[in-house]
């Protein structure tokens, strides 16, 4: 039996610790490998799944997007999710599967992204938070961190914030629309959602907060970090992957 091409949206989460990152590499251990493998074995069709993003080794997703296409198999989109969750490691889950309009791009389409940031302030890490949080026996002040997370809120040159992964960016200017910190006992969360982020950008944003709380610093130096762009400012600080969560993607 034919059908018509299909265009699949895909929302999945992932435990990154065993991982090598979100985009395909040639030793096949990444969440894209990981999935179109599944699909394959599936549908019987190699299909490139595309995210919205790419996620660096260790980082997790609590709802990563991401398409693909299919041309002849047959199953709806509940019959794909449960027979893609019976073949992916159990640190993968498809969490929902839908049909798309075929304009629909799982990267170019995001309006913007929320990243989570989770650190440990306590003495004692419990054992099922490893590989999960930033472990900081030494305690925090949150009000100072929250007065540095404050500075990059805003549409800002945040190319002192990213590293380079040996291709240059022309283009560095973002936007955040909003950037916040909560604490809760021990744990303490930030949540940056922004119009697109660079490579472990939010990372070293989270480093920079951290930073600020030792007093190596200031928010001045920020501020001017943001305003002066690249080779003006000292790098700061990149925080941990396994802190991160990609924890929602906005169309």
């Amino acid at each position: 039996m034919t059908t018509s091409p299909r265009r699949l949206k895909l929302v999945v989460a992932y435990d990154g610790g065993p991982f090598a990152g979100w985009q395909s590499q040639a030793h096949g251990n990444t969440i894209q490998d990981h999935l179109e493998r599944a699909i394959r074995k599936v549908s019987g069709e190699d299909a490139r799944v595309h995210g919205s993003g790419r996620t660096d080794t260790g980082v997790h997703a609590l709802e990563q997007c991401a398409h693909f296409d299919l041309n002849q198999c047959g199953l709806n989109p509940l019959e794909l999710q449960k027979a893609l969750n019976a073949i992916l490691p159990g640190t993968i889950r498809v969490l929902r599967c839908s049909v798309a309009s075929p304009k629909f791009h799982a990267r170019f389409d995001v309006k913007s992204k929320t990243y989570r940031y989770r650190i440990w302030n306590a003495p004692v890490l419990p054992p099922f938070e490893l590989g999960r949080v930033w472990h900081l026996t030494k305690p925090l002040n949150v009000t100072l961190m929250k007065s540095a997370l404050a500075k990059f809120a805003g549409r800002h040159d945040f190319a002192a914030f990213s590293a380079n992964p040996g291709n240059k960016r022309e283009d560095t200017i973002r936007t955040v629309m909003s950037a916040r910190l909560t604490k809760k006992a021990a744990c303490i969360t930030i949540e940056i959602e922004g119009d697109g982020f660079l490579y472990k950008m939010v990372r070293m944003i989270v480093g920079a907060v951290f930073l600020h709380n030792e007093g190596k610093l200031t928010l001045e130096e920020i501020s001017k970090a943001l305003a002066h762009g690249p080779g003006k400012a000292q790098r700061p600080l990149v925080a941990p992957a396994a802190g991160l969560f990609l924890r929602r993607v906005r169309y």
